[in-house]
């Protein structure tokens, strides 16, 4: 078992306000996006976007995501989005749409002085490969998708905690706990010495409930059925 850490927080989110509101909050150590989030934000000028984001966080590591599928284009805007900002991580798919490994692109581009955030991993195998073409001394991370490991049935706990020890033998990346889905998840990326966690702002919200008394949480929570009920006009 690796020795329990204390796991930074990473925001995760395509709202700039949120983003700006969220910088000086001393429970915040960096800023992850995706093109997911992006969308669902309504955006459509990544790069007024992020230059935006860059100017409100310029302390904060910030991980930007590639658009491309194509090796040679993912290098093309690799660089572009690392020459925005000395704090951008550029996030790099683990694998092309039709399965093609892109770790020769992360050696690359770490060999080039890029800082690299190797995102949608789900196996050892990717941490393996990710974390020997990391393996230069250069700050980077991989991501792995602990949240939709545990969609699939699958306890990530084991997963992250060998993902912990793979990069914790090299030279180079940190671990993050990637897609979230409850609080309970930053307290066993502790457990397991993961040294980052992204969280939503709906899932930062929830953070203050740590060590909450379960006894105080029962009765709020009847409290709120009541109060709910009678807002409502229920009857039976």
């Amino acid at each position: 078992m690796t020795d329990p850490v204390d796991t930074r927080i990473f925001a995760d989110g395509a709202d700039l306000e949120s983003i700006v509101a969220l910088r000086s909050d001393p429970l915040i150590s960096g800023f992850t996006t995706n093109p997911t989030l992006m969308r669902s934000a309504g955006l459509t000028d990544y790069e007024h976007f992020a230059r935006s984001l860059l100017e409100a966080v310029d302390q904060h590591p910030v991980s930007l995501e590639v658009c491309a599928d194509e090796p040679e284009e993912i290098r093309r805007q690799a660089a572009r989005l690392a020459g925005w900002g000395s704090n951008v991580f550029v996030k790099v798919p683990i694998t092309t749409t039709t399965g093609e490994s892109l770790t020769p692109v992360v050696k690359d581009l770490a060999s080039e002085g890029v800082k690299v955030n190797v995102t949608a991993i789900f196996t050892t195998a990717q941490v393996e490969q990710s974390v020997i073409a990391l393996d230069n001394g250069l700050s980077s991370f991989v991501s792995v998708f602990a949240g939709r490991i545990a969609d699939a049935g699958v306890d990530p706990v084991p997963i992250v905690a060998q993902s912990v020890r793979l990069a914790n033998s090299c030279n180079g990346p940190e671990v993050i706990w990637a897609s979230p889905r409850e609080v309970l998840n930053l307290v066993q990326a502790q457990s397991v010495g993961c040294h980052v966690i992204t969280m939503t702002v709906d899932l930062l919200k929830k953070v203050p409930l740590l060590g909450k008394d379960l006894g105080d949480f029962s009765r709020e929570t009847v409290e709120m059925f009541y109060r709910d009920a009678q807002a409502a006009g229920l009857r039976i």
